[in-house]
């Protein structure tokens, strides 16, 4: 019997300690979630301030709201292109995530530069400050191991980097000029307005405001464009952003007709138009972002953003028929969403601040607050 009860004490004795183990690594493992290790959630706003540009870091609750955490200066200046109101960039995508390295890359417009971090849940580490090689560049893009910036002033270029060791190292012969005569800084309507790689990385494209249209470059494996691009004249006026389907179709703002387009992308890079300039009745859509399958378009002009879903065709309709999905602080701009795709974040530049939403699986959105963050702002990432 005593045999017996010894091994009962034993294993309870043993019991209690793995338990104890347990509870200690699960609480190990809260603290570390907690302090914004590994899987944290996180939105990155830049803040483009002319006198010192630095990124804004909000910590993303599980309800999506939003909480300032810290400011990281970038090493560089913001810029502001002439005669932009709420925009001062002019431009989508002057702040970029890639996942694949963990490091997050942000333009200075006013000091011909860009900055690289390192991230870590909500939390940066400047690792490099490395010139832009051009003037004034307003959007950066990212693929794989390559890495494209896009510079606006001048006659506006596109210049290349190999993505190693957590730095940006230029492609030599990566540059190409885009003939646009533009001043340094560019006028707002004058400058291209994103960069992007194309969903297999295999190109690059550029929006052109100041001629009308959409250029696209191949790229060869060594990294390098085309000596030239293939020109698509825009469906509408002033294209300014884009975003893909899930079938890679090309999906471009016309700021000039509130209106987007949805085009495919041949072998060769000419665009072939799928469904033209399907307008919102609304003033100024120049940014957008897809989310759940569904595309948001922010109109500077009448402080709200439209919503359009795609059908297999490539064809674009209003959300529900609404031109409006939801009202925003004064001239929204560029916007991000949630790597999950459940949370949409919108700068709004009139009011420095960011405007936070719910995407529901039907395409509409639900506001669940608004966050301070800095008058001038320009590039925003949500991961």
């Amino acid at each position: 019997m005593r045999s017996q009860g010894g091994l009962f004490v034993r294993f309870v004795l043993r019991a209690v300690t793995l338990s104890g183990v347990i509870a200690m690594l699960i609480s190990a493992s809260s603290s570390v979630f907690a302090a914004g290790g590994g899987g944290s959630n996180a939105v990155f706003v830049e803040t483009n301030g002319t006198t010192g540009n630095a990124i804004l870091a909000y910590r993303r609750a599980d309800d999506g709201t939003l909480t300032q955490v810290e400011n990281y200066p970038t090493g560089g200046l913001g810029g502001a292109a002439s005669g932009a109101a709420v925009d001062p960039l002019a431009s989508q995508g002057a702040l970029g995530y890639d996942s694949a390295h963990g490091l997050l890359l942000a333009v200075n417009a006013g000091s011909d530069s860009v900055s690289v971090f390192t991230v870590d849940g909500d939390t940066l580490q400047l690792q490099q400050v490395i010139g832009s090689g051009g003037f004034f560049p307003a959007s950066i893009a990212v693929s794989g191991d390559l890495a494209y910036v896009l510079n606006a002033g001048g006659d506006g270029s596109i210049n290349g980097y190999r993505i190693a060791g957590g730095k940006l190292h230029a492609i030599e012969g990566s540059t190409r000029a885009l003939g646009l005569g533009n001043a340094n800084p560019p006028f707002f309507l004058a400058s291209p307005g994103q960069i992007g790689f194309t969903p297999d990385g295999g190109k690059l494209i550029v929006t052109t405001k100041k001629t009308g249209t959409i250029d696209v470059f191949n790229l060869a494996s060594s990294g390098r464009p085309s000596d030239s691009p293939t020109v698509t004249a825009s469906v509408g006026p002033v294209p300014f952003a884009f975003a893909f389907d899930a079938a890679g179709r090309l999906i471009v703002t016309e700021a000039g007709s509130s209106s987007v387009t949805s085009y495919n992308i041949n072998s060769d890079g000419s665009l072939t138009v799928v469904d033209p300039s399907v307008g919102n009745h609304q003033a100024a859509t120049c940014w957008v972002t897809a989310a759940r399958g569904y595309f948001f378009v922010a109109n500077a002009g009448s402080a709200d953003l439209s919503g359009y879903a795609i059908n297999s065709a490539g064809a674009l309709s209003l959300i529900n028929g609404s031109q409006v999905a939801a009202t925003t602080g004064g001239g929204p701009i560029d916007l991000a969403v949630s790597s999950d795709g459940q949370y949409l974040y919108v700068e709004s530049g009139g009011t420095g601040t960011v405007d936070e939403f719910r995407v529901n699986i039907d395409g509409t959105l639900g506001a669940i607050g608004v966050v301070a963050a800095a008058r001038g702002l320009e590039g925003i990432v949500a991961i």
